[in-house]
């Protein structure tokens, strides 16, 4: 009797002893994201970046992205729905991240259209149209140029604007900052500086749910 006793009490202080590893993992874990995520805030966020929706919303989602990422292509509407479902609450912040060879002087192209005021037309254009100006993932600029008629831009100066040695820096910049963040593919989503725990669509939301509760407190 006395053994069983021993045994059932020594197994309820394994469990409790478990436990409290548990919790004290999980406490540790979350004050690692934290202090991860106010380590990346200087390298997240850049005066040149292109932002979308009210500057003082509480949550911030940061993308880095590649034009000619198929999976880039794929989460940029869900990334919208989103934001629409929390109309003011969230601003994405865009980041270059043109791994492709050849993505490069797309980004160019994007910031060029950003400078007639058009860069998010232009994105969601070529987006759209990826598959067309980058066959077999393999940009060419000289496919790009069909997809943006209709959107009013001035196709002269924004070929000029494309060489601009700032255009050169924001990418220089960008790819800089992405390697500091151990990004290595896109699209690489932060939501109040905190990264992904792991990529996946529901991972995106749930991130992005856990701050705007955090924001309603």
């Amino acid at each position: 009797m006395n053994k069983k006793l021993l045994l059932a009490g020594s197994a309820i202080v394994m469990l409790v002893a478990f436990g409290a590893a548990v919790m004290a993992f999980k406490h540790q874990s979350a004050q690692e994201v934290d202090r991860l995520a106010e380590a990346n805030r200087a390298s997240l966020l850049r005066m040149h970046s292109p932002t979308l929706g009210r500057q003082d919303a509480p949550v911030v989602i940061v993308e880095f992205l590649d034009p000619a990422c198929e999976t880039c292509r794929a989460f940029y509407p869900l990334v919208k729905q989103i934001m629409a479902a929390h109309p003011d609450k969230i601003r994405l912040v865009l980041r270059y991240a043109p791994f492709h060879n050849g993505s490069d002087k797309v980004v160019a192209v994007l910031e060029a259209a950003r400078r007639q005021g058009k860069l998010w037309p232009a994105l969601e254009a070529l987006l759209a149209s990826q598959e067309e100006w980058s066959p077999h993932h393999t940009p060419q600029v000289a496919l790009v140029w069909k997809h943006l008629e209709g959107l009013g831009l001035n196709v002269e100066q924004m070929a000029f604007d494309m060489t601009a040695p700032e255009i050169a820096r924001i990418v220089e910049q960008d790819l800089a900052d992405a390697k500091t963040l151990n990004v290595t593919k896109t699209p690489e989503f932060f939501v109040n500086g905190r990264p992904m725990p792991s990529f996946g669509a529901d991972q995106l939301k749930a991130l992005v749910n856990d701050a705007l509760a955090v924001a309603a407190k």
